[in-house]
């Protein structure tokens, strides 16, 4: 009887790797919104590393999350390190591309829960009276992320944690300067 169990287990797991196998190895999460102001003002927000508290949906998750600028606070070279619970994890983000107005780029190297690297890419077009901002970030699964997306929809995670941060860039945004 044990030895029927541990073959069905066997089986299962080879089951599941096979699967795993058949992946993407690649994870591209993508999420988009207007927002009620011109590109300048939404594109200033972004690319200055010193507001990104007032929006980022990571912050809210741990008030006490230990977080160091370095470089310059905004534009190519600005770095923001963070070190927090689980659920932030910590890393690096570097911003690497900076066309005014237009797109940011950043890398994105993550330290735990699980080390990987990702890029990121804000674009920012004039849509009527307003700015459309996409936000994109684009990485490699490895293994052990394709055993988990079978599981797990990741993409609808961090999907859902980018419309949330756009939805507070949009009230940041349009927040009034003192």
């Amino acid at each position: 009887m044990i030895k029927k169990i541990l073959l069905g287990l066997v089986a299962v797991i080879a089951i599941i790797l096979v699967a795993a196998s058949f992946q993407s190895d690649d994870m591209t999460v993508s999420r988009s919104t207007t927002i009620p102001a011109a590109p300048e003002a939404v594109f200033k927000v972004v690319n200055d590393f010193r507001l990104w508290d007032a929006w980022s949906p990571w912050s809210k998750l741990d008030p006490n999350m230990k977080k160091t600028l370095e470089g310059p606070p905004e534009g190519v070279g600005a770095i923001y390190k963070w070190s927090g619970n689980d659920e932030v994890g910590e890393g690096t983000t570097s911003l690497i591309a900076s066309k005014p107005n237009e797109e940011i780029g950043m890398k994105l190297q993550f330290v735990r829960p699980f080390a990987g690297d990702a890029d990121v890419k804000f674009t920012f077009a004039a849509e009527g009276t307003g700015t459309k901002v996409t936000w994109t970030m684009q990485s490699k699964k490895p293994f052990i992320g394709k055993v988990v997306g079978l599981f797990m929809d990741c993409e609808k995670m961090c999907g859902d944690q980018f419309n949330e941060g756009l939805a507070n860039l949009a009230k940041v945004v349009a927040a009034p300067k003192p």
